[in-house]
């Protein structure tokens, strides 16, 4: 009995100390996967800035800014989610706190929302809700180029030129840390930008060709395209953090059941072995 016990235990021991070493394997691919991720959102980043100030300049120096992509421009009726997720799971609740935050929101929506779903966990989370999933992307956030990113804000920017929709709301997974991740809710369009009365205007007068407003209506395009790619990179970022720190975890709970595995075959081999002696003096006693 106590000889199947110890084999029992061993047998347990083995299939720990292999989990481990996955989780330990993968731990060390989501660090790696997280550095090459996190220089490339630091680059994404100055794009993004670029493109804002742009903007911004734009605005604060001209009085004929067309107004269809400024908050206020229309009542705001129908809307238009894009929801970024991981394709992969073993991350801890990445994916769960952005689908939570997005169909809190979704559920309180008086029209059918329209989905726009980037990652395998939210597409196949909400189609098997019934959500009207009008486009998909499922390829992995770190393989996700700026030629993607235009494909995903085309078809959003066409139905809001359309007036189809009448806003833009993405959520997705912000990094503040490597130990630290927070589900985030950004409003695409129509955004909102204040007159800033501390911006002096330009002392060269600059012309803009065809005009102003041509450049303004080219560079929106251009700003829903860098937030969608910025998000999924900054994705992609949290979701190899998200990992590593799961892996970890998970590393470490599997070392401590080994050590407590290793401590019960202890056990149990010594009390096989005081049993024996203690035959065995019982055998001896018996034979005087």
């Amino acid at each position: 009995m106590a000889g199947s016990s110890m084999r029992d235990i061993k047998r347990r021991v083995r299939s720990v100390t292999n989990i481990e070493h996955i989780t330990n394997a993968m731990k060390l691919v989501s660090a790696s996967k997280l550095r090459r991720a996190k220089a490339k959102y630091e680059k994404t980043g100055e794009y993004f800035h670029f493109v804002t100030e742009s903007i911004e300049d734009i605005f604060n120096n001209n009085s004929d800014i067309p107004v269809k992509y400024l908050a206020g421009s229309r009542e705001i009726k129908n809307r238009c989610y894009v929801v970024i997720t991981s394709g992969r799971g073993l991350c801890g609740s990445f994916n769960s706190n952005i689908i939570r935050l997005a169909e809190a929101e979704m559920r309180q929506d008086p029209n059918p929302p329209r989905l726009v779903a980037v990652g395998a966990k939210g597409r196949d989370y909400f189609k098997k809700r019934g959500y009207d999933l009008r486009a998909e992307y499922l390829d992995q956030p770190e393989s996700i180029a700026f030629v993607e990113a235009r494909k995903i804000s085309g078809p959003i920017i066409r139905m809001f030129d359309e007036g189809e929709i009448d806003e833009v709301v993405m959520f997705h997974t912000a990094f503040v840390s490597t130990l630290e991740q927070k589900a985030r809710r950004v409003r695409l369009l129509p955004f909102e930008i204040k007159r800033d009365p501390e911006i002096l205007p330009m002392e060269k007068q600059v012309e803009y060709e065809p005009s102003a407003a041509e450049v303004f209506n080219y560079l929106v395009p251009k700003y829903v395209e860098i937030m969608i790619f910025n998000a999924v990179v900054e994705s992609a970022v949290c979701e190899h953090a998200a990992r590593r720190m799961a892996m970890e975890s998970a590393t470490d709970n599997a070392n401590g059941m080994i050590a407590d595995l290793t401590l019960f075959y202890n056990r149990a081999r010594q009390a096989a072995i005081t049993s024996e002696i203690t035959e065995i003096v019982s055998g001896a006693d018996a034979l005087r």
